[in-house]
């Protein structure tokens, strides 16, 4: 279970998130929306230790991360917690699978092990055909997979996406929304996504309404 616990966040004298608390169950697979500047991205960073609030805490099972030293907060990220994002961030100079096969690496694992592990979650999507090719070379769809395996590759509890299909076609949209309610299905992860997408909010266990950096409401 993830505890977000009265999240205040500002930039520059701006408060971006005023007290913000939710809790998230395990296998939950919630989407956070709202207009631009509500703070959902912020929310995002800071449920996944990617920014540090003000003040509030994050408790993944009773542990509070915001409490953790960076060392042991990027170990625990690294081993918890997926990313997917809008434009993918890949790195262009590697291949596929290496780009898979890189946050297994920085978590200790050997090179071959870690390479064998995103061959088999690339074909596992799909991908089996392209381990070799780099990011240039996909079509926005294979991009967007890639980068989903990355995210699983060292199998974490929980998967946090930022508007993960906005530079997708309707057709490849669909398909990531397959893939994340089959992979939900599958390993029980839970599932945290900021979108504008309301066709991916609709069949969300739950949505939660975002404005002005408080939550506005939530519907089921």
């Amino acid at each position: 279970m993830i505890e977000v616990k009265n999240i205040v966040k500002s930039y520059d004298g701006l408060r971006v998130l005023d007290g913000v608390s939710l809790t998230i169950a395990d296998g939950e697979f919630l989407s956070i929306v709202g207009p631009s500047g509500a703070g959902k991205t912020t929310l995002l960073q800071i449920i996944g230790s990617l920014e540090a609030p003000d003040s509030g805490s994050v408790l993944y099972d009773g542990t509070d991360i915001v409490k953790m030293k960076e060392g042991k907060l990027a170990a625990f990220r690294n081993r918890n917690i997926g990313f997917v994002f809008q434009f993918h961030q890949l790195l262009p100079e590697f291949t596929m699978a290496e780009n898979v096969a890189m946050p297994a690496m920085i978590g200790g694992m050997g090179k071959k092990e870690a390479m064998t592990r995103a061959a088999e979650l690339l074909t596992t999507l799909g991908l089996g055909a392209r381990l070799d090719h780099r990011p240039n070379q996909l079509s926005g769809g294979e991009r967007q997979r890639a980068a989903v395996a990355r995210a699983l590759i060292n199998d974490p509890k929980v998967i946090l996406a930022d508007e993960p299909s906005g530079s997708l076609d309707s057709h490849n949209r669909e398909e990531l929304y397959r893939l994340f309610f089959d992979l939900r299905e599958r390993t029980g992860k839970t599932f945290i996504i900021v979108t504008h997408d309301e066709s991916l909010s609709l069949h969300s266990d739950r949505v939660i309404h975002m404005a002005d950096g408080r939550i506005s409401g939530e519907s089921r």
